[in-house]
C-alpha cells in the first residue's frame, strides 16, 4: 500500500512539474511568432530572369523608374501608393516594362539621380515609410492603379482607351495642372510621306471624331478606319491627343499630354502637390471613390 501511495505521488509531482514548466514555455513560443512580420517579396521579371525583391527595395526602384525624384513629397507619396497598389493587383508578381511598371536597380538609380543619389533615395523611402502597407481599395477590393505622364487637361475613362468593362473608380476627372507643370505637354512630331505611306498606307486624312476628353475617337485613313489609340501606337505618338498638320513635304501630329491617360496624371500630382493637396487627395481625386486602407 505504501508502495502504491509513493508511486501515485511520483505520478501526481511529475504532472504539475510538466503543466508548469512547459506551460509558459509554449505561451512564450506563441507570443513570439504571432508578432514576427514576414517580409514581402515582389517577383519581377526582367528580362528572362525572375528576380524576388523586397518589396519596399522594388518600391524605390519603381519610383526611381517612373516619377523624377525632384517632384514634390506628396506627389512621390502618392506615387508610391499608387505603385503598391499595383504590384499588390498583380499578386506581386510584374514584369520591368511600361506593361507594368518600369524597375530600375541601385545601380541605375545612381546614374540617374547622378549628384542628387542619397539626396532622393532619402526622399523616396521616407514616402515609403510615410505610406508603409496602405492600399488603395474599392468595395473592398484592390484596384488596378494605372497612371501614366500627363494628360490632356483630362483623364481619360478606362473603357475609352483600354478594352473592358467601366470601372467606377477610373472615370475622366479635370487635370488641368499638366498644362504648366510638363515642359513638354505640346509636341510635334514629325513624319516623312514614305514614312506615313508604309506605316498607315495612305495620306488621306478625314472624318476624324473626339471624345469627350478631347483624345481622338476615331479617324479614317484612306479607306480604314483606325481608333485613335492605334494611330498612337502605330506611330509611337506620345498621346492620342493630336491634331495633323502638312508642313511642306511633312506631316506634324501635335500632340497633348504623355501616356494612355488612364487613372492618376504624373504632372497632374504634382501640380496639386505644389497647390497643398496631400497624397490622399491627390489619389481620391483621380481614383473616384476609393478608399485608402492599412492591409
Amino acid at each position: 500500500m505504501k508502495t502504491m501511495i509513493m508511486k501515485i505521488g511520483i505520478v501526481f509531482f511529475l504532472f504539475i512539474s510538466f503543466f508548469f514548466i512547459q506551460v509558459p514555455t509554449m505561451t512564450k513560443k506563441k507570443v513570439y511568432y504571432k508578432h514576427i512580420k514576414k517580409d514581402e517579396y515582389v517577383h519581377v521579371k526582367i528580362d528572362q530572369d525572375t528576380q524576388n525583391i523586397l518589396l519596399d527595395d522594388y518600391l524605390l526602384g519603381v519610383v526611381a523608374g517612373e516619377m523624377p525624384a525632384s517632384f514634390h513629397e506628396e506627389a512621390i507619396k502618392a506615387q508610391v501608393l499608387a505603385s503598391r497598389t499595383f504590384v499588390y493587383s498583380r499578386l506581386l508578381s510584374v514584369d520591368n516594362t511600361t506593361s507594368s511598371q518600369v524597375y530600375l536597380t541601385d545601380q541605375q538609380i545612381q546614374v540617374s539621380w547622378k549628384e542628387h543619389y542619397h539626396e532622393y533615395k532619402e526622399k523616396v523611402k521616407k514616402a515609403i515609410k510615410d505610406t508603409k502597407g496602405e492600399i488603395i481599395t474599392y468595395q473592398g477590393k484592390c484596384i488596378s492603379a494605372l497612371f501614366y505622364s500627363s494628360s490632356n487637361g483630362y483623364s481619360e475613362n478606362v473603357e475609352d482607351y483600354f478594352k473592358g468593362s467601366p470601372q467606377p473608380y477610373l472615370k475622366s476627372v479635370d487635370s488641368h495642372w499638366d498644362k504648366n507643370e510638363d515642359p513638354r505637354f505640346k509636341r510635334k512630331n514629325y513624319f516623312t510621306v514614305q514614312e506615313l505611306k508604309t506605316k498607315l498606307h495612305s495620306l488621306d486624312f478625314k472624318n476624324i471624331t473626339y471624345k469627350k476628353s478631347g483624345r481622338v475617337d476615331q479617324i479614317q485613313i484612306g479607306n480604314k478606319i483606325y481608333t485613335g489609340r492605334e494611330v498612337r501606337e502605330i506611330l509611337n505618338l506620345p498621346s492620342s491627343d493630336f491634331k495633323i498638320i502638312k508642313e511642306g513635304n511633312k506631316y506634324c501630329f501635335i500632340t497633348q499630354g504623355c501616356g494612355h491617360g488612364v487613372g492618376m496624371s504624373q504632372y497632374g500630382a504634382q501640380g496639386m502637390a505644389k497647390e497643398g493637396y496631400d497624397y490622399k487627395t491627390i489619389i481620391q481625386h483621380y481614383y473616384q471613390g476609393v478608399k485608402i486602407e492599412k492591409r
